[in-house]
């Protein structure tokens, strides 16, 4: 989605050498791993790398299409202590290039009204909030009790999709994995015009190929909520074009493909 190390007109983040270091450290790679042909594309000038690409999908994303992952996710919910009746939504945000404290460390400011959420949802739904591993600060979620529950640093992020109704999220990776699924995805997307044309820019159209709505407001959150199956309806289309130009080489078996590749040449 957002544009990567070399291919980034201007750096706004919190380390000056930040091409300087990511250059040096791609120089160790003996591979690298593509999810689709759109991102093999992009990686060899993105990364200034000329080696071998696997085109296999992310290991990652391989419990996504386990068999058991239904029954995988009453485990999980279980673990979590999330009631098996409530619908849950993952909220993931990314962090903002030009908001940090030092080298590495990331401010965020919750733009979510999580008070007139519990007001309307708090019954129905549970909101996950999943900040990025950058982020600093710590999102003190206490006085929404069940409702919200921070998982900003729950190990491994693909548990918390599966146990997940829907998906809010802005310009993260995460809705790239997550589209595997095939589940609603909404897009919270208050600072676009600054996100896209100052600090970052995108590889691709969000008003075009993104397969959910961009919306500026909690009130425009809770709305999409509350209209699901509008939303599956308006997006299923683009969805499918998504997946197709974006999931293509996930299988589940990116592990199985990736081992037999660098293990057992």
């Amino acid at each position: 989605m957002k544009k990567l190390v070399f291919d980034m007109e201007e750096v706004t983040t919190a380390s000056p050498l930040y091409k300087e270091q990511f250059y040096i450290q791609t120089r160790s790679w003996d591979y690298l791993v593509a999810p689709n042909e759109f991102s093999a594309e992009i990686f060899g000038h993105a990364f200034m790398y000329d080696g071998p690409l696997l085109k296999t999908g992310y290991p990652r994303n391989d419990i996504l299409y386990r068999e058991d992952k239904e029954e995988l996710a009453r485990t999980l919910k279980e673990k979590l202590h999330i009631p098996q009746d409530k619908k849950v939504a993952l909220y993931a945000p990314t962090w903002r290039d030009d908001e940090f404290y030092g080298s590495g460390k990331y401010k965020f400011t919750l733009q979510l009204d999580l008070d007139k959420m519990k007001k309307r949802f708090g019954d129905e739904w549970i909101i996950l909030l999943r900040t990025h591993y950058f982020i600093a600060d710590y999102l003190d979620v206490s006085k929404y009790g069940d409702f919200v529950c921070n998982v900003s640093k729950y190990d491994d992020i693909a548990e918390l999709y599966l146990i997940s109704d829907i998906l809010i999220t802005d310009y993260s990776s995460v809705f790239f994995d997550y589209a595997n699924l095939r589940r609603p995805m909404l897009f919270y997307t208050y600072d676009l015009e600054k996100y896209r044309d100052v600090l970052r820019g995108f590889y691709i159209n969000m008003e075009e190929e993104i397969p959910g709505p961009l919306l500026f407001t909690t009130e425009e959150v809770m709305a999409a909520m509350e209209n699901l199956s509008e939303v599956e309806e308006t997006y299923r289309e683009k969805y499918q074009l998504f997946c197709e130009k974006f999931c293509d080489f996930e299988n589940g078996k990116a592990t199985e493909n990736i081992v037999k590749t660098v293990f057992k040449p």
